[in-house]
């Protein structure tokens, strides 16, 4: 798996989520630095997502990337019957990162094994987020100033969320 990819928000460290955060800050700040410039980003995304590809795709293009990639996988070769592996291979000739959202659990862990591109996890069935899990902790660190010693209260649809 490659060290850049980001599956669960347990492949991380505390202390890799706060520079994260402190990096997030700084973007948020300076939201058109090109530090992306000259680099593919494909969004891949096997079941339909709104605000998550946007927010994906606006990053890339105010930190200076390129986005290709699909929002509907029924106009790809997986509905010929092409395999998640073949996909990923193939798209992964063509780009620097991919984010990938997919149905199926574990779908997101699967592709860091057959490529060495990065990936980010746009949420794997009902199983990982971890992209909203560090919107989630970046919305209660710029309210809150910390995340040590609050009580967090869920409110919504626990059964299915997986953030």
């Amino acid at each position: 798996m490659s060290s850049n990819s980001l599956v669960s928000i347990s492949d991380i460290s505390r202390d890799e989520i706060l520079d994260l955060l402190d990096r997030a800050r700084y973007f948020e700040e300076n939201p058109n630095s090109k530090i992306l410039d000259g680099r593919v980003v494909a969004t891949l995304f096997f079941e339909p997502s709104t605000r998550t590809r946007l927010s994906f795709e606006t990053a890339v293009n105010r930190l200076g990337g390129r986005i290709i990639g699909f929002s509907d996988a029924n106009s790809t070769s997986t509905s010929k019957g092409e395999t998640l592996k073949d996909t990923i291979k193939m798209v992964a000739n063509y780009v620097d990162l991919i984010v990938m959202r997919h149905y199926l659990e574990g779908a997101a862990r699967y592709a860091t094994e057959v490529t060495d591109v990065p990936i980010i996890n746009a949420g794997d069935g009902a199983n990982q987020h971890p992209s909203q899990t560090m919107l989630d902790l970046y919305s209660i660190y710029k309210t809150q100033g910390t995340l040590n010693d609050l009580t967090i209260t869920m409110v919504g649809d626990l059964k299915y969320g997986r953030t």
